[in-house]
């Protein structure tokens, strides 16, 4: 996963990390905008798609634990975020953006 981003002239700039309780999969930088990254994968076709695993309590614990980390990153102030969903089935990646 880290290598789609940086592909894409993103950095990372932290991972897996654990923050009021919860982990952010991937946290990545280009230039002025930051990506919250939450990682679902799925097996096969059967068992569905991963943006399924991303419910509504998901993405509110996902955005609470972004707050606290970024309130410990004075250092990132003033940068665009978004919270990402990124579904990745094989070797395809899909990117959808949640609030």
């Amino acid at each position: 996963m880290r290598r789609h981003f940086r592909l894409r002239g993103y950095r990372v700039v932290e991972a897996n990390a654990w923050v009021a309780g919860y982990e952010l999969d991937l946290v990545v930088r280009r230039g002025d905008r930051l990506v919250v990254c939450e990682v679902k994968t799925k097996g096969g076709e059967d068992y569905g798609h991963p943006f399924e695993m991303v419910t509504e309590e998901k993405a509110r614990r996902i955005r609470q634990a972004a707050e606290a980390w970024l309130a410990r990153r004075p250092d990132l102030e003033g940068l665009e975020v978004a919270l990402e969903a990124v579904a990745v089935r094989g070797r395809r990646v899909e990117r959808a953006a949640f609030d």
